[in-house]
């Protein structure tokens, strides 16, 4: 921890409260924040950190209590204010706009701060030396919607200190990134706290937020019920207990699978991106009921595209992906989705939800044409609230109604509608696609478990996610992809992370336990 000598915090949040209607979301809320710090945030979905969060970068007023900024109390009106007073704030889904270049983001809704006409050569010239003082090279002049999500976060960095933040709040930094993007946001969030920068962060894993943080608030049911001073002595169990009040499997449990017929056979898939590259270049491999085929595998090595192929999202120029039997190319979406096909994508708020609908009607997307939801050319909406509300109590959704627009629920809760919606569907096979992206350590719990449910009723998984340990946990094989292509399966029961590793990069596999597809 790092010698907090300050007499005054440069942050400090006094018996904030908040309420919606129907619920509590910050009840009596206080801490501290020192300079140089990164002051950790942990919770449940629901648990009421982003609600406080907005309320530091004045997105919502208290209705209690006060904060105090380097010994002055606060009062915003909204964002402008706080960025005004040095607090910046970069959300887990980004504010950027894809076709503006990353300084035209950057000086976005601060053109006119310098009095004069727009100078964008002198913004160019500012991005470069932030960029390069705290580690994040970026060109000024690149496309955004050109850039990786990880590049693309460091533009929202930078933003946040063009604008002279001395606190910066990061929610939920790695939930979109790859490990190599969120081991260079460590290494950036250590030079930044280095030149006296102090940071919130918000996240779900436990294993960052003991390599990174110096002190940890736990929040539950909009309370804080514990802050951990010794992350020497904390360990991931004993943390996971504070944010859920229960002891927590961080691996789940599972028997021996038992696999029957191929329900998913790719021979030779071929696909190109939206640039026309072909990234998809002869995949193959089999899914069979009853089992978790992983897929393992450094981003952008053809495993969107693959999944797209499969859900009608994109089309193939060669090779067959059957399922029992059937071909599912270049079919429209409904016709995959009525064969028995669920999906949860990895982006829920783009192929996952429509956002202003409400989670009842979120919850039959895939169905809503269909008996008891509709009735000819209407909507059933009994029958749609009484599902919703049955998924809603099961899948443990923090929604104050089952009405409630699905943007306006927390990203960990609206990944719980698109799972409650996939998982309930009679599924021959389940594409789940980082299926616990943004989920708290429970939830993610739970939803494991539910995926072993699945598997051992019969559903043939397909799961694609950048997590190792999520691969390694849940998979009985796992399909390993580079340059567009399945270059080994190995037994998940006798995988290492360095068989993983050296095949990721694209080792020619030797271990015993691989096998060339």
């Amino acid at each position: 921890m790092r010698d907090r000598v300050q007499t005054i915090p440069v942050l400090e949040v006094r018996n904030v409260t908040k309420r919606f209607p129907g619920v509590v979301a910050n009840d009596q809320i206080s801490f501290t924040l020192f300079r140089g710090e990164v002051h950790a945030f942990l919770g449940e979905n629901g648990a009421g950190k982003s609600t406080l969060m907005n309320i530091l970068y004045g997105l919502y007023q208290p209705d209690e209590g006060e904060i105090l900024l380097n010994g002055k109390p606060l009062h915003f009106s909204g964002p402008n204010d706080a960025i005004t007073a040095g607090i910046g704030m970069v959300h887990q889904h980004f504010m950027l706009v894809p076709t503006l270049t990353v300084a035209e983001n950057i000086i976005l809704g601060n053109e006119g701060k310098g009095g004069g006409r727009l100078d964008l050569k002198s913004a160019g010239r500012r991005i470069r030396e932030l960029s390069e003082q705290y580690g994040m090279a970026l060109d000024p002049n690149a496309l955004v919607g050109d850039l990786s999500v990880g590049m693309q976060q460091r533009v929202e960095i930078v933003k946040a200190f063009y604008r002279n933040a001395n606190i910066l709040i990061l929610d939920e930094p790695t939930a979109v990134l790859t490990p190599q993007e969120a081991d260079e946001l460590t290494k950036i969030m250590q030079n930044l706290t280095a030149e006296g920068k102090s940071i919130i962060f918000i996240s779900h894993k436990l294993r960052e937020v003991l390599a990174i943080a110096d002190r940890v608030t736990v929040l539950r049911l909009g309370k804080v019920v514990g802050v951990v001073e010794d992350l020497a002595s904390a360990t991931e169990e004993s943390l996971a207990a504070l944010m859920v009040g229960r002891t927590v499997l961080l691996r789940v449990e599972k028997g021996p699978a038992h696999p029957g017929a191929e329900v998913l056979t790719l021979r030779d898939l071929k696909a190109s991106d939206d640039r026309g590259v072909m990234t998809l270049n002869g995949a193959s491999l089999t899914v069979r009921a009853g089992e978790v085929l992983g897929v393992a595998g450094v981003e952008g090595n053809g495993q969107i595209e693959l999944v797209e192929v499969l859900t009608g999202l994109r089309s193939a120029q060669g090779g067959e992906a059957l399922l029992s039997g059937h071909n599912l190319i270049n079919q429209p979406p409904r016709q995959i989705t009525k064969a028995g096909v669920g999906y949860v994508p990895q982006d829920r708020q783009r192929f996952g939800l429509v956002l202003g609908y409400g989670v009842d009607v979120n919850m039959v997307l895939s169905s809503y044409y269909q008996k008891p939801f509709s009735n000819g050319l209407t909507i059933n909406k009994k029958a749609v609230d009484s599902y919703a509300a049955r998924l809603v109590k099961k899948f443990d959704v923090r929604t104050p109604s089952v009405e409630t627009s699905a943007g306006s629920l927390s990203g960990g809760n609206q990944q719980k509608v698109v799972v409650a919606r996939e998982f309930s569907r009679d599924n021959k096979l389940l594409i789940a696609v980082q299926p616990t992206r943004g989920l708290d350590v429970g939830s993610i719990e739970f939803i494991h478990s539910n995926i072993i449910t699945q598997r051992d009723a019969g559903v043939a998984v397909l799961l694609v996610s950048s997590e190792l340990d999520e691969v390694m946990s849940l998979s009985d094989r796992i399909a390993v992809m580079y340059k567009g292509q399945v270059v080994a399966t190995v037994d998940a029961a006798t995988a290492t992370r360095e068989e993983l590793g050296l095949l990721m990069a694209g080792a020619v596999p030797v271990e015993a336990g691989s096998t060339s597809l």
